[in-house]
């Protein structure tokens, strides 16, 4: 393992007992690295994820988090979901949604330490959102229940962050504003983001990770048209949004 490497992968296989799922994944993850994961649907980045979390066992290979087996590492972990539809009257706070993410850190259920609301106030403010403590999660913006949950990932003081689809669902300017938070995170916490968005997120990642069943790694700046043309198996427009009247195939 690479001295700095985070998250080591090798060899691994998977398969829910039917056809195979993953093959061969290979990766090496390392300390402070802005990783984007993309791939057609089904082709294995949400299984991916799930075996790096610890949370299914891969049927060969094997798999660390900062130096320990999945299981433990995940402790090191802010994990952001997919962004499921819930009742919009749910009646919960953004303070209190955001504290959530100390659950397995704290002693108990339901029993938030000053240190537990200290760390939620300081994650609040590191996405902007403190201002918004009180109000019910029902009454936000998109935008603004993104940084929330990014806030949850971030409250149990993560080395690593792992967000799946972060941006759905939002427009392009709430998007840039969420990428740009997550550069800012990024100087301290290693950070996997799992998306469509292919040409957007270019501008913001140090790698990439480009999953149909295998797995094939490249810089950036590798990261064509005709990379992804092979990896998803149809042509995909790729808007470079830094470059402005400029669309690159």
């Amino acid at each position: 393992m690479k001295e700095d490497s985070v998250i080591k992968i090798r060899d691994v296989h998977f398969s829910y007992g039917g056809p195979p799922i993953l093959e061969n994944i290979e990766l090496d993850i390392q300390a402070k690295e802005f990783v984007g994961m993309v791939g057609p649907n089904g082709s294995g980045k949400t299984t991916l994820l799930r075996i790096i979390l610890g949370l299914i066992n891969p049927d060969r290979g094997s798999v660390e988090v900062l130096g320990k087996p999945a299981h433990q590492g995940v402790k090191e972990i802010g994990y952001m979901p997919q962004l499921t539809p819930f009742s919009r009257d749910f009646p919960i706070s953004v303070e209190e949604t955001v504290l959530m993410g100390r659950l397995g850190k704290t002693s108990s259920i339901g029993l938030f330490s000053k240190e537990d609301k200290r760390l939620a106030a300081e994650s609040m403010e590191a996405v902007e959102v403190l201002d918004l403590s009180k109000r019910p999660i029902g009454s936000l913006s998109g935008g603004q229940l993104q940084r929330v949950l990014i806030a949850r990932a971030l409250t149990c003081n993560p080395e690593i962050m792992i967000l799946d689809e972060p941006t759905a669902n939002v427009d392009m300017k709430v998007e840039k504003d969420i990428f740009d938070l997550l550069k800012k995170l990024n100087e301290k916490i290693t950070i996997i983001v799992v998306t469509h968005d292919i040409g957007f997120i270019s501008q913001y990642i140090t790698k990439v990770a480009c999953i149909n069943r295998t797995l094939i790694c490249h810089p950036t700046s590798e990261l064509t048209g005709e990379t992804i043309e092979k990896l998803y198996g149809t042509h995909v427009h790729m808007v470079h949004h830094h470059h402005e009247g400029e669309d690159h195939h």
